[in-house]
């Protein structure tokens, strides 16, 4: 039976380019039995997830999540003239999280990875310090892999909407559209290119080098994704997995119906009906 959890407790961090970034640690409910890392989607604050955290940490895992910088409680003052690159969120805002949990003790360390937290791992400058990683809803962001309509959903946000709000606002005003956290117009730049091609960013002839470096990942990774989720099917997922060329991944492909639920999507996995996978995925962290 699980021990009540403790309340989590804010952590500030500080990137290294000196970006004031805002944590939260859980603490661990008993003994200790490993650290965990949650790595977020594109557009999704940290509290998101907070429940998640806090099942883990009753289980006896210490967790930490984290908004990157522009969005949740990193978000600076405005995001109108708010310069950024979209990899700093794993190259300096993630990296920092991780060195920090890093710090903090002996004992498995191990990553949950949402959307976007799935393509982190990669460009992560001390990945190989994870012992275990899994993904929910990680793929390329091409809408080829989208169905039909969701294909046409995407293509008028990045060529009608998406340039309209940005051109209103100076940024990403999505937060208008009920899609999430308002983001920072050069994220959308950069998101926007890189999902004109199939491999996403490993495509893109400005970042050449990017494919060796995701080539020395050898950290076993599960990578779930559900059928219904319309922007990252298991057909996304297995285009942008295929990067993870030297590391052991499991692909997992979850139908709500199996489970007994009316949908999970890109975003059901971290909902309360879908613990059952919460209590899977940290079974399969701690290992045989």
């Amino acid at each position: 039976m699980p021990h009540a959890h403790l309340p989590p407790a804010p952590l500030p961090l500080t990137a290294a380019d000196g970006y004031p970034l805002q944590a939260m640690a859980y603490p661990p409910a008993g003994t200790p039995r490993g650290r965990l890392v949650v790595a977020g989607a594109t557009g999704v604050p940290q509290r998101f997830y907070a429940r998640f955290a806090r099942y883990a940490a009753e289980q006896g895992i210490a967790v930490w999540t984290l908004d990157y910088r522009g969005i949740g409680l990193s978000r600076p003052g405005t995001l109108r003239g708010f310069r950024m690159d979209y990899l700093d969120w794993a190259r300096r805002d993630l990296a920092a999280l991780l060195a920090h949990v890093d710090a903090q003790g002996d004992g498995p360390l191990w990553m949950v990875g949402h959307s976007f937290g799935g393509h982190a791992i990669g460009l992560l400058p001390a990945h190989q310090r994870i012992q275990r990683i899994v993904t929910f809803a990680t793929g390329a962001g091409w809408h080829g892999w989208m169905p039909p309509l969701e294909r046409l959903r995407v293509r008028f946000l990045w060529r009608v909407m998406g340039p309209l709000l940005v051109g209103a606002s100076g940024y990403l005003s999505w937060s208008r559209l009920g899609m999430g956290e308002d983001l920072p117009r050069d994220l959308f730049l950069q998101w926007r290119r890189w999902c004109q091609w199939p491999r996403y960013f490993f495509d893109d002839p400005e970042l050449p080098g990017l494919a060796a470096q995701f080539a020395e990942v050898r950290t076993p990774i599960r990578a779930v994704n559900a059928v219904d989720d319309r922007w990252a099917p298991p057909t996304s997922r297995d285009a942008f997995m295929a990067a993870y060329c030297n590391a052991p991944v499991e692909h997992v492909t979850l139908d709500p119906r199996e489970l007994g639920l009316a949908a999970i999507g890109h975003m059901g996995y971290f909902r309360p009906e879908a613990s059952a996978l919460w209590r899977e995925t940290l079974d399969w962290l701690r290992g045989p």
